[in-house]
This record gives C-alpha cells, sequence and structure tokens, in this order.
C-alpha cells in the first residue's frame, strides 16, 4: 500500500475517490474491527511524534544511569575486588532500593494521570463494520471513514466522499487566515501541494462550519502535520515552576560538587586510604543530592490531578497544576460562565418594537439551515416555535465567522430567493441600507431611522437581553451561490430578543476567587449593555470598560496602562482575546482563561491556564490544560486551592532537603578537617540517605492549612537560597554540638562517632518537616497521618538499628544510653530553635508582597 507508506505522493490526492478507496481496500461503510487492530499493528496509533514507551525494565534500569550512582557502583566494585564483598553488597542494595522507591511512586502516578488524560481525549465519529461509532483519535487507521462537523479537529490527512458547506480553517498548516472551502468533487491540485486541495482535509486543521464524510489515508507521522512536526519540533516553554526546579537541582549540584572534592581533597591530604575516601565522597554525593526531587514533584502534581479528578476536573498537563495554583487573573467569557447558558428567545421585534412574525421566520430561516456548528441562539430560535419550512431549500452559505459577526444563507421557496442574514446588531446595521416598515414595504435607512433601530438595540441590552439583528435581501435567480459581497444594500427586518439569565452560583464563585486573590476579568462578545447588567444582577462592579473598537485604537503600552482598572471587555474578537491576555502576561501576571468554542482556541493557547469544559469543540479542547467536567465557575476555584496545596507541598520538600543538605555539607567539610577518620562509612551514609528519601514519601499527601492557600503561590527560588543559607548552619551547629559530645563527653571512638553522628543527623533531618511543614506552631498543625508514620517510623529505625544484630553489617555498634538522653535534649533543642528562626525569617527575610490591590505573592 504505497499511498500510505510513501509521504511524498500525491496519488491520494489526485486520484478520484474510488480509485483511492480500492487502494486502501476501503469502503464508505468503513472498516471491520479485525482489519482495524491488523492495519494498527503495521501504522501504529495516529499520533504524531507519540512518544514510544520504552519496556518498564528498560525505564527502571535508566535510572541507573545517574552519573554519581554509576561511580559509586564502580568504587565499590573496586573494593570488592580489593576483598571488602561485604560493602559492595550493601551499596548495592541501599542503591536498588532507593531506585526503586522512586521508580515505582513516580511510575504509580503517571499511570493513574494517564488514565485520566484518556477520559477527556478528543474523540471522532468513525464507521467501523458499517456502524457509525465514537473513538478516540489515536485509534483511527488508513482506511477508516469518519463523519466531521464543525468545531471538529481533523483527526487525521483525508479525503472527502461527501461534504457540504464545508469550510475548515487551515492556518496552522498554511498560514491562511480565513477558512477555505473544501468540496468533494476536486481533485485536481498544485503539484506536490496537498494542503490546497479542494477535496481534502488535513490533520491539526478545524471545521468552522458545514459537514462532511472523509476518508482516512494518512496517520500519525506519515501526516503533514506529522511531518511538519518532525522538522519543527520544539518543546512547549517550560513553566516558571520548571525552570525553578531545574535552577534548584543545579544549585544544589554546584554545591555538592565542591563539596565532594574538597572532602576528598583534604582525606588525600591527610593520608587516608583513597578507595574508601572516593567511596566516602562519592556516597556523600549521593545523599546530599535531591535525587527524590523528580518523583516528588511527579507524585505530588498527580496526587492533585486524581483530588481534582474527584471534583469533575480534569488535568491534561500535570504542569498546569503549578500554573493553576499561580494564577492571579482569570479571563472568562460571561456565556454560560456568568449566566445559565440556557437561553431562551423571548420576543421577535420589528422596527416599530412590536412583535413580528417575518422576522421570526427570517431568523427560524438561517437558523435551521445554517449547517456551521450550532450556538445556543441557533438552538433557542428553533427551540421557540416549530415552522414548516419544507417548502424552502438552501442554495449556499456565507459562513459565520468573528471578525463579520454574522452568518448568511442563500434560500429559496421555487418563487422567491433571498438572502438572510443574521448577526451582531451593529454589524448587520451597517450593511444595512433599507428596514422593512408596515407591510413590508422597505423604507431608505435614514439617519433618523438608525437611530430610532439604535435606541431599540441599546435598551434591550440595557435591560439585560442578548439581541440579534435579522435582515435580508432579495436575490436574482442567476444567484447560485453566496458571497462575502452579497452582504450589502440590506434590508433590515427587526431583532431577535434572547433571555440568558444569571447563575446563581457565580456569585458566590467571583466572591471566592476575589477573596483568594484571583481577579475575574470579562471577555464577550456581547455589547456593554447586556454585560453591564449581568454584572449588576451579580453585584459584579465595573471598574473599566472596553470594547472591541476602543482595542484596535489602543497601542500595546496603552492597553496595559488600562489592565489594572479594567475588568470587562466587551464586543472583542478572539484575536483581541489572545492581546488582551497576552498584554496581562506581559505585566508580569499569571493568566487563567475559561473558554469552550471555536473562536477560544488562540486564546487558551495564549493562557498560562488554559482552562475548557468536556462539551466543548474540539480544538478548544485540545488546547486546553485543564477540563472541567461541570461548566461552573466554582470548580474554577477549587482547581486553584488545589494547584496552590501541591506546589505547597512541593516546596516543603525543598525547604527541608535544601537547609538540611545545606547544614550537612558545613558539617562534612569541618569534620573532614580535624578527624583522623571518616565522620561516616560509605555504607552508614547511603543508609542514612535511603531512609531519609522513605521519610519523604508521604510529603504528597500532607495536609496544607487555609492561610497558605489563601493567595496565589509563585514559586522563588531567592527565597529558597535565603531559607537554605539560615537554617543550614543551624544544622551544622547541632552537628557540631554532636561531634563535641562525642568525643569529649563519651569518648567516641571511630565506630562510635559514626554511629552516634548517623543518629543525630537522620533525626534532625527528618524530624524537622515537623517544623518546615508549617508556618504555625507545629503542635496547631495536624500533618498526614503516612507523612507523619514514615517521618517518626525512620527516626525511629535509625535510632534503634545499632540495638540490632544488622548493626554489624553498617558498622555501627550499641551507644550508651546516656547517649539517647543527650540526643533526644539535643532534637528538641534543635527543632525549638528551628521554630524560632522560621518565625523570624518568615516574619522580616520572607516578607508579603502586594501590588495594585492585586496580590502577588511569592511564598
Amino acid at each position: 500500500m504505497p499511498l500510505v507508506e510513501d509521504s511524498a505522493t500525491d496519488e491520494a490526492w489526485s486520484r478520484p475517490i474510488s480509485a483511492v478507496l480500492e487502494t486502501l481496500g476501503a469502503t464508505p461503510a468503513g472498516l471491520s474491527r479485525t482489519e482495524v487492530e491488523t492495519r494498527r499493528r503495521r501504522y501504529g496509533l495516529n499520533q504524531p511524534l507519540a512518544r514510544r514507551r520504552r519496556p518498564l525494565w528498560l525505564q527502571f534500569l535508566t535510572r541507573f544511569l545517574n552519573p554519581l550512582v554509576l561511580i559509586l557502583l564502580f568504587a565499590s566494585g573496586l573494593s570488592a575486588a580489593t576483598g571488602n564483598v561485604t560493602s559492595f553488597v550493601i551499596v548495592l542494595v541501599m542503591v536498588v532500593l532507593s531506585v526503586s522507591l522512586d521508580f515505582v511512586q513516580e511510575m504509580r502516578a503517571e499511570k493513574a494521570v494517564d488514565a485520566l488524560r484518556r477520559t477527556v481525549s478528543v474523540r471522532v465519529q468513525v464507521r467501523r463494520d458499517g456502524v457509525e461509532v465514537s473513538e478516540p483519535v489515536d485509534q483511527l487507521v488508513p482506511g477508516d471513514v469518519v463523519r466531521l462537523a464543525a468545531g471538529d479537529l481533523v483527526p487525521a490527512d483525508c479525503r472527502l466522499i461527501e461534504a457540504r458547506d464545508l469550510f475548515v480553517n487551515q492556518a496552522m498548516l498554511t498560514g491562511e487566515p480565513y477558512p477555505v472551502e473544501k468540496r468533494a468533487d476536486a481533485v485536481a491540485i498544485p503539484a506536490g501541494n496537498a494542503g490546497q486541495a479542494p477535496g481534502t482535509v488535513l490533520m491539526g486543521t478545524s471545521v468552522i462550519s458545514g459537514s462532511a464524510i472523509a476518508l482516512v489515508c494518512r496517520t500519525g507521522d506519515m501526516t503533514a502535520f506529522g511531518q511538519l512536526s518532525g522538522t519543527l519540533q520544539a518543546p512547549p516553554p517550560p513553566t516558571a515552576f520548571e525552570l525553578g526546579i531545574r535552577q534548584f537541582g543545579f544549585l544544589i549540584l554546584r554545591l555538592t560538587i565542591f563539596l565532594v572534592l574538597f572532602v576528598l581533597a583534604v582525606n588525600v591530604l591527610f593520608h587516608r586510604p583513597w578507595l574508601e575516601s572516593l567511596m566516602f565522597a562519592l556516597a556523600l554525593a549521593v545523599g546530599l543530592t535531591p535525587e527524590l526531587l523528580p518523583m516528588i514533584v511527579t507524585v505530588t502534581l498527580a496526587r492533585g490531578a486524581m483530588r481534582l479528578a474527584k471534583r469533575r476536573v480534569i488535568v491534561k498537563r500535570l504542569a498546569a497544576m503549578h500554573n493553576v495554583g499561580a494564577m492571579d487573573v482569570l479571563c472568562t467569557d460571561k456565556t454560560g460562565t456568568l449566566t445559565e447558558a440556557t437561553i431562551r428567545m423571548v420576543r421577535h421585534l420589528d422596527f416599530r418594537s412590536e412583535e413580528s412574525e417575518r422576522v421570526f421566520r427570517l431568523a427560524y430561516l438561517n437558523s435551521h439551515f445554517e449547517s456551521g456548528i450550532k450556538s445556543p441562539l441557533d438552538e433557542a430560535i428553533i427551540a421557540f416555535r416549530s415552522l414548516d419550512v419544507s417548502g424552502w431549500r438552501k442554495i449556499d452559505e456565507v459562513p459565520f465567522d468573528f471578525e463579520r459577526r454574522r452568518v448568511s444563507v442563500l434560500v429559496t421557496d421555487g418563487t422567491e430567493r433571498l438572502l438572510v442574514v443574521k448577526g451582531a446588531p451593529e454589524d448587520v446595521l451597517r450593511q444595512s441600507t433599507h428596514y422593512e416598515g408596515e407591510g413590508g414595504v422597505e423604507k431608505p435607512l435614514d439617519p433618523a431611522a438608525r437611530a430610532e433601530l439604535d435606541a431599540l438595540f441599546q435598551k434591550l441590552g440595557e435591560d439585560g437581553f442578548r439581541v440579534l439583528a435579522i435582515a435580508s435581501k432579495a436575490m436574482g435567480p442567476e444567484h447560485a451561490s453566496a458571497a462575502l459581497g452579497d452582504e450589502s444594500a440590506l434590508a433590515f427586518a427587526g431583532y431577535a430578543v434572547f433571555l440568558d439569565p444569571p447563575k446563581a452560583s457565580a456569585m458566590a464563585a467571583i466572591r471566592d476567587l476575589t477573596g483568594a486573590g484571583v481577579a475575574v476579568r470579562i471577555l464577550t462578545g456581547d455589547n456593554e449593555r447586556v454585560t453591564r447588567h449581568v454584572c449588576a444582577e451579580l453585584r459584579l462592579p465595573v471598574t473599566g470598560l472596553i470594547t472591541g473598537d476602543d482595542l484596535r485604537a489602543m497601542s500595546e503600552d496603552a492597553l496595559r496602562a488600562r489592565l489594572p482598572k479594567v475588568n470587562v471587555f466587551c464586543r472583542v474578537t478572539p484575536a483581541q482575546k489572545e492581546r488582551v491576555l497576552l498584554a496581562f502576561k506581559r505585566s508580569g501576571r499569571v493568566v487563567g482563561f475559561l473558554g469552550d468554542g471555536i473562536n477560544d482556541a488562540s486564546a487558551l493557547h495564549a493562557a498560562d491556564v488554559g482552562i475548557s469544559v468536556d462539551s466543548a469543540a474540539d480544538v478548544a479542547k485540545e488546547a486546553a490544560g485543564l477540563i472541567l467536567l461541570d461548566h461552573d465557575l466554582s470548580v474554577v476555584h477549587e482547581a486553584v486551592m488545589e494547584g496552590r496545596r501541591t506546589v505547597q507541598n512541593v516546596t516543603k520538600y525543598i525547604l527541608m532537603g535544601s537547609s538540611s543538605n545545606f547544614g550537612n555539607m558545613f558539617s562534612m567539610a569541618g569534620a573532614s578537617l580535624f578527624l583522623p577518620f571518616l565522620p561516616m562509612l560509605p555504607t552508614q551514609v547511603l543508609l542514612n540517605n535511603l531512609l531519609y528519601d522513605a521519610s519523604e514519601a508521604g510529603v504528597p499527601l500532607d495536609n496544607v492549612e487555609a492561610e497558605a492557600l489563601a493567595l496565589p503561590v509563585q514559586w522563588d527560588l531567592r527565597l529558597i537560597q535565603r531559607f537554605m543559607l539560615v537554617l543550614g548552619p543551624v544544622s551544622s551547629l547541632f552537628d557540631f554540638l554532636t561531634f563535641y559530645a562525642l568525643l569529649h563527653l563519651f569518648n567516641a571512638d571511630e565506630a562510635l562517632f559514626q554511629t552516634g553522628w548517623f543518629v543525630e543527623s537522620l533525626a534532625t533531618q527528618v524530624l524537622v518537616i515537623f517544623v518546615i511543614r508549617t508556618r504555625r506552631s507545629p503542635w496547631l498543625s495536624r500533618p498526614n497521618a503516612t507523612l507523619a508514620g514514615l517521618s517518626l517510623g525512620a527516626a525511629a529505625v535509625g535510632a534503634l538499628l545499632p540495638l540490632t544484630p544488622l548493626a554489624s553489617f553498617f558498622g555501627f555498634v550499641v551507644p550508651p544510653a546516656s547517649f539517647y538522653l543527650f540526643l533526644a535534649a539535643a532534637v528538641v533543642t534543635y527543632l525549638v530553635l528551628v521554630e524560632i528562626i522560621k518565625r523570624v525569617f518568615f516574619r522580616y527575610v520572607a516578607p508579603r508582597r502586594g501590588v495594585r490591590g492585586q496580590v502577588t505573592l511569592r511564598r
């Protein structure tokens, strides 16, 4: 089947559809499921540049490719070769256990998130065994027959079998700004350019209006989109959170390398055994490197995503969790979010503000024959009252677009041929030169008549009604098609009037979001009077309003200057929505956008947090990072709280790990200068690290206080560095106190010193989580039971291990009972001192900051 294997051939686009069906071994009824499975094994999933998952065993082994781990295993192998096999076995077991802990936790989290993503994957109507079923897009194979409708993403490179008024947006592939009409009866194309073929639709494009039956010819990497992605593929830009994690990792790595080289140099200078010194330095590097950080980040974000799923919010991209927590501006449409989206048509008025059957009939004809995606207003017109339009036939259509803001259908009943236009009142009135007066007599639309019609429109808007203008134009029998140029010299008929009441829950949701430091901004295509009315109903003060016309005349600098005082944007186009979002981002805000239509895709891409709903158009769902299964603003507030909770828990691990690691660096460096032996054996360092890692596996589950969720939380590496520099020396102070006590109070030899410091080091760095995890007093904040159990358990294991038969394997000896009394006093004193310094730090070193009344807190 060279047709689908050779990406350079144009056979699929230049041959008649019957020949293409024959070549693909397909029929208009579709493929059988057995044949689909055979082809899927041959061609793979329909995912351009799909990430091929490696086998689990290979993913596990890959985790041993960490340079520090490899060098450590190599050094311990040398040790085994010189006769110290026990040391090698212990090192190997410690490394395997540590890697396994990381691997299992992260795999479980990734599987759970993948399962959630699949619940909101883009689906397509496909014919299988002669029956039309809904399948995920990635299950398509060459030869499948699919149905396309307005709002759908084209799922593969296809040839059209049938098409009705089909207009496709190809901007992603061709850069064309306007929709392109596609026809099933066309095959001729410019050589080598399938995108220009009027009988083809390509993956990555979207259906603006109309419908079609299409034959899948190329899937996955073989599509035009797949080839383009392969040559121009670039990963999405990292979020601030991802950048911060990366920068933190590099900071710790630099400090660790410096410490390892320092300790190794000191031991060599003092003529200590080089192999043991090398193993100690490498074990120290492994112990100080936050190798658990990727697992903690992934598991914490995944746990947050699963908690949101219980609230009927699906997280498609884990990185979105941080942005939701950092979001301080939410831009949202009005319809369906602030209003009920149960739009009802209530009136159909002529120029005298009287009910007009003529206006309703024209509106009904337009909505009935329009082939684009039916808006709630179209559905309200059709539901208002059924009309018999069987005597009418549609000839052509000029589909809706968001620049013209109107849709036209050319219809005939055999005696007259009409172009019926429906759209935004301002735009329809602008194209009208006459209006239908009494008895259907057309009269010139002079300034007085325009003023009267405009006043009626304004009055309806002030009363909270949504309005569509209806106009028509008699066309001659020679008109076999409709074009943009025909939308002129229209006869204005009247207004279709709709009511969309405010949503009862919206007022509380706005109050909650505002109280949480998230400013709500309304971006709507409706006029300002309707929007003001809805805002008044919701008790949302309009602090400033900008219209689409204002935006056209406004420079970028002027727009950014107005943003802090404006909370409503009316009559805006999709491009203008995107412009507003980008202006917020350039002003340093973290912006979310809630949208569900074809027109919202570009804004969803531009936002830091793209939010859509499960019933949205495919292009909107694909662009979003979060999918709401309930179209309710209150759910967004819950997502914000969950996003903040996940970032807070990641930060707990980093604050604790960074301060403990930095303190240990000082301690190791100092101990190497005056001790005639290693302060801890390499196996003891690794065991310490393993127990510490195990104690922190509960961090993703930890509770977070309400005050920590009250404001947007952004990643701040500088705060972490300050915290590390302040708390690290405190940890070292107690290490040196332990050194003094062991040497001078307990007269410790090498084994007792190493045992004592192991127990003290583990106890302090594990138990300090109870202080660092909250800004409250530790006894007033209840940790998660799993975290508490793991932390106390790790500290207990470390304290009791020297008393067990396993002690000799790790070089431990039994400490005197008085040492445990000293340990208890030292640990309690350490935790009390950390609590005091923590309070001073967050009170004076890391103050809260506010900007222009909107919180931009970085915790």
